[in-house]
């Protein structure tokens, strides 16, 4: 009888601390059987906007990397700040995913009131490319060269331009070409590129700060390009347009396409994601993609990222108030 009290004891003993070594240690991460069932990406922008087109690439490559269903579901809103909220919320099992710019960590939350912290919630996963845009006229407008849209708006005060949203890159681009040339610019604000560009077609603004979604309109031959910005150097396919920088006029930081999840996801979960990322993204498919919408191939692993965002975030920090934005503190 002692026997059995005995080894009752011991069980009890044993159970009650694997019940408690449980509770204490942290769980290994899900990585062996990772992915096991459908990803979901929130897209940051509209359906049809280069970020919502090089997502769905993504995807799709994913798709087959992975061996699971990788589904992109738009969340356009707030600078794509809806979607960060979004994946910033959910658990960090490897299974939410976003698509969004660098904006939603180094711009967004210094001029508006976001759901969620720009620096501890969220996991880096990668940049593939980065957004250029082009300062834009119709095709069958006078102005051939920037010299001599400078000289028209020197001469003509008030030309409107369109641009995908107030405190866009875009939209701080043209401001400083403003200020730097002694320009009267008015600024309309759109919810997106795709509105922007649709405004100037119908006339109703002059030109307009491309986002990277009028590039189609200049492939078609409706749009002229005057001049690159956010670029460090010319365009090989446009080696006779200007860049900011070559006008004597400071540019504008350009921010990343980035993929990101919600904060402390497991690291082997990062590393198989980062891995299939650089696969799908460094392949014939999504490099075609990224070709036909014009866009530069940057990769950037989510350490290289962290230096990256928090020198945006200082350069924005301290160009805002000169546009008259109020930065939050």
């Amino acid at each position: 009888m002692k026997m059995q009290r005995d080894s009752f004891s011991r069980f009890f003993i044993f159970a009650f601390l694997t019940s408690f070594l449980a509770l204490i240690l942290p769980c290994p991460a899900p990585a062996q059987d990772y992915p096991s069932r459908p990803i979901t990406v929130y897209c940051g922008y509209e359906a049809g906007a280069t970020t919502d087109l090089t997502a769905r690439g993504l995807a799709a490559g994913l798709d087959k990397v992975l061996g699971v269903p990788v589904v992109v579901e738009n969340k356009a809103g707030g600078g794509a700040t809806v979607a960060a909220g979004l994946v910033a919320s959910k658990k960090p099992d490897g299974y939410t995913l976003g698509v969004v710019s660098t904006g939603v960590i180094t711009v967004r939350p210094q001029i508006f009131k976001v759901s969620y912290d720009p620096f501890k919630d969220f996991t880096l996963i990668a940049q593939y490319s980065r957004y250029i845009g082009g300062l834009c006229v119709l095709n069958d407008s006078p102005l051939k060269t920037i010299d001599d849209f400078i000289a028209y708006a020197k001469a003509k005060p008030g030309l409107s331009y369109g641009s995908s949203g107030t405190y866009t890159q875009q939209h701080m681009a043209v401001e400083l070409f403003s200020q730097c040339k002694g320009l009267n610019l008015k600024h309309v604000p759109y919810k997106g590129g795709a509105p922007a560009n649709t405004a100037l077609l119908g006339k109703h603004t002059d030109f307009v700060a491309g986002s990277g979604q009028h590039m189609q309109y200049l492939k078609q031959g409706v749009f002229r390009m005057l001049m690159i910005y956010n670029a460090e150097k010319r365009d090989p396919d446009y080696p006779n347009l200007p860049i900011l920088k070559e006008l004597g006029c400071p540019d504008a930081p350009a921010l990343g396409y980035i993929l990101v999840a919600p904060k402390e996801l497991p690291e082997p979960v990062y590393q198989k994601l980062l891995t299939a990322v650089k696969k799908v993204t460094g392949g014939e498919e999504f490099q075609k993609l990224l070709k036909h919408l014009d866009l530069p191939y940057d990769f950037k692993d989510g350490k290289a990222m962290e230096k990256g965002v928090a020198a945006e975030y200082a350069w924005y920090k301290e160009f805002l108030p000169k546009m008259g934005a109020k930065v939050i503190k």
